[in-house]
């Protein structure tokens, strides 16, 4: 759970950030990640929570967005968008060990 609102705050730090670079356009991408990344990170970390019977799938899923969104922040030189990238690659791995949990 941590990791997964570690990355939400990371993902929607970054997304604020990215319409203040000087190339919007080249950013879009990476804020329509950010933005899906942080709502399936706070749904993941809620289902974890409360101890959903879908927590493994929605963390399957939370995995998936997270390793997108980190691999497209890994590709911008900003500093949150590095800092976006290192949470969001660390959340899903976190996130792929609760999937797999028997």
């Amino acid at each position: 759970m941590e990791a997964c609102n570690t990355c939400a705050v990371a993902c929607n730090h970054c997304a604020a950030s990215c319409p203040h670079e000087k190339d919007i356009q080249m950013m879009a991408k990476c804020i329509a990640l950010d933005m899906d990344c942080a709502q399936i990170c706070t749904l993941a970390a809620a289902a974890m929570a409360r101890g959903s019977k879908h927590a493994k799938a929605i963390c399957g899923l939370c995995a998936d967005i997270c390793q997108s969104c980190g691999d497209e922040c890994a590709m911008h030189a900003m500093e949150h968008c590095q800092q976006c990238a290192e949470a969001c690659h660390q959340c899903a791995k976190e996130c792929r060990k609760m999937a797999a949990m028997a």
